[in-house]
């Protein structure tokens, strides 16, 4: 039998011993997975839903060992040993492939800020992460947080940590306004007064100064550029991940302008027993960074191993696609609504009672097709508009939100 060996054990390497398995039956690859965690692969999207009480196991995700797959956690890859076709754990221990499938997802950023490396500071990415920001909230004395970053993750767990563990929560935010990527200013603005009034403190427009520390060495608050003061137990980074791709120096692999593995559409490296899927993947240069694309790779690598190459369904022109999972918050953002000029034209609908609503349609009126949405209070609309993305309108836009 043939050898594959997976480096990572995330949603995206799940997905792709998933794929292999099912369409090779065991005939074909003995699969080996090292991952660096202590838990196997689990559900990373949930995490926050630890925040609220979910437990540990119902984030994992299924995966049963046999003769034909062997996972070894707390195991880190530190080389590739390209000539011999080996990889070369952290021990020294030397493993075989005939394929080698990089999976080694992200890494989150630390600011490099005076503080950043002080005992209360955490960062948000694994599961261990969230535990002990969890046992963090549970015990903090004076129950205030900073999160830094506003976008998707930031305002989940602000929400989380103020609904479930008490804590009341502060947002940096340095650009103008929340969720930037995804939100226009007048979104942004409806979203934030909602947050405000669930006793979520909000500073947009400004990013973090330094973190200050206590007599006792811990985080104490912090120091917000516009000189404001935010006494704070944890601070919480959230904003901004870089891919995990040390391993291409040790094999003298190529990285795109801002990093991740260089493949090309096939998620092959120029060398072609070797592939890169999910965030750690910079496919001709461009990451990704959603689940939905890393999937999309997961699929395409799994036919290429088992000589079944049919190419998985086109990822929606919708992707990248936000939804912003608060109780209560109806907010999402498809396609890219920023992407305006002379082939688009917007349209946009505010509703102020009985509550807050707000649409933005991005159409090419040219083609009736529509290009971008951002949605508040629309719940209903999001499944129909983001079907329809790239797609001919069938109604006028307006009769969509109903």
């Amino acid at each position: 039998m043939k050898r594959l060996l997976v480096i990572g054990y995330g949603m995206t390497a799940h997905r792709l011993v998933a794929e292999v398995r099912a369409r090779d039956g065991g005939d074909r690859w003995q699969i080996t997975v090292l991952g660096e965690e202590r838990h196997g692969a689990y559900n990373r999207i949930g995490l926050t839903d630890r925040l609220r009480g979910v437990e540990d196991a119902d984030l994992k995700l299924e995966t049963q060992e046999d003769q034909g797959l062997r996972i070894l956690t707390r195991t880190r890859a530190a080389e590739i040993d390209r000539p011999a076709r080996q990889v070369v754990t952290a021990e020294g221990e030397r493993l075989p492939y005939d394929a080698l499938v990089l999976a080694t997802g992200a890494v989150p950023a630390r600011p490099p800020l005076p503080g950043a490396e002080l005992r209360g500071c955490y960062v948000y990415r694994t599961l261990d992460d969230v535990n002990a920001i969890r046992r963090a909230a549970e015990t903090a004395p004076g129950k205030r947080a900073v999160i830094v970053g506003g976008g998707l993750l930031g305002l989940e767990t602000a929400e989380a940590l103020g609904r479930h563990l008490g804590v009341r929560p502060h947002v940096v935010e340095a650009a103008p306004h929340l969720m930037p990527a995804q939100l226009d200013p007048t979104a942004a603005e409806l979203l934030a007064a909602g947050l405000s009034r669930r006793g979520i403190d909000l500073h947009p427009g400004r990013a973090l100064q330094s973190i200050d520390a206590g007599r006792d060495g811990t985080v104490s608050g912090v120091t917000l550029t516009d000189e404001t003061r935010v006494r704070a137990d944890l601070v919480i980074f959230t904003a901004g991940t870089r891919p995990r791709d040390d391993l291409a120096a040790t094999a003298d692999l190529p990285r795109g302008e801002r990093g991740g593995y260089l493949v090309d559409e096939d998620c092959r490296t120029p060398d072609p027993a070797i592939w890169a899927i999910g965030d750690c993947a910079a496919i001709n240069g461009r990451r990704t960074g959603t689940v939905a694309p890393g999937y999309h790779m997961a699929t395409t690598v799994a036919g290429h191993l088992t000589d079944n190459p049919t190419p998985p369904p086109p990822l929606s022109p919708a992707e990248p696609s936000t939804v912003l999972k608060l109780p209560g918050v109806d907010v999402a953002s498809m396609g890219n609504p920023h992407a305006t000029g002379e082939a688009t034209v917007e349209l946009t609908y505010t509703h102020t009672a009985p509550a807050p609503r707000y649409a933005k349609l991005i159409l090419d009126p040219e083609a009736n097709t529509l290009q971008a949405a951002i949605l508040l209070g629309h719940p209903t609309a999001y499944p129909r508009l983001h079907a329809l993305i790239g797609q001919e309108l069938p109604a006028p836009a307006e009769q969509l939100l109903t």
